[in-house]
């Protein structure tokens, strides 16, 4: 239904960055679940089933686009969208997150304003419309990259 309340597993091993994403993520009314290393994001994809995966690129254990890989060859979570969010560029481990199956990637720093964009892209209601916003930012972050 185009009301109903999106999950999102935010997949980041900055403790700082990770919880800015929760707060714009809980703000925009959806719910939030997320993990510190590939391999916990890639148990969290399959236990919570979310509607969408902001995956970082560079994590411990398994990197994010080994970790997309995994999320998109198993049946049980190829569904879900993955978006690589990195802050090293357009290198190797971008591509291979692209062939993997990620929808796309985002470079950061990324501003509020694409976050939001992004949420309504790929949470929008059943008739493909973006979802209304759930509120302004810029008040918050005055509009700055983060």
């Amino acid at each position: 239904m185009a009301n109903e309340t999106k999950k999102v597993l935010v997949v980041e091993d900055n403790a700082d960055w990770r919880d800015l994403l929760t707060m714009i993520i809980r703000r925009s009314g959806h719910e939030v679940v997320t993990a510190g290393t590939g391999k916990e994001g890639i148990r969290q994809a399959s236990v919570t089933q979310p509607d969408l995966i902001l995956m970082d690129l560079g994590l411990p254990e398994i990197s994010g686009d080994a970790a997309t890989a995994h999320i998109k060859g198993d049946p049980a979570t190829k569904h879900i969208p993955v978006v690589i969010q990195t802050a090293f560029g357009s290198g190797p481990n971008a591509k291979r997150a692209i062939e993997a199956g990620a929808a796309e990637i985002m470079h950061k720093p990324i501003s509020i304003t694409d976050i939001q964009k992004l949420l309504s892209k790929y949470l929008s209601g059943e008739d493909g419309k973006p979802k209304t916003d759930g509120g302004s930012f810029t008040h918050c972050f005055t509009g700055s990259a983060l």
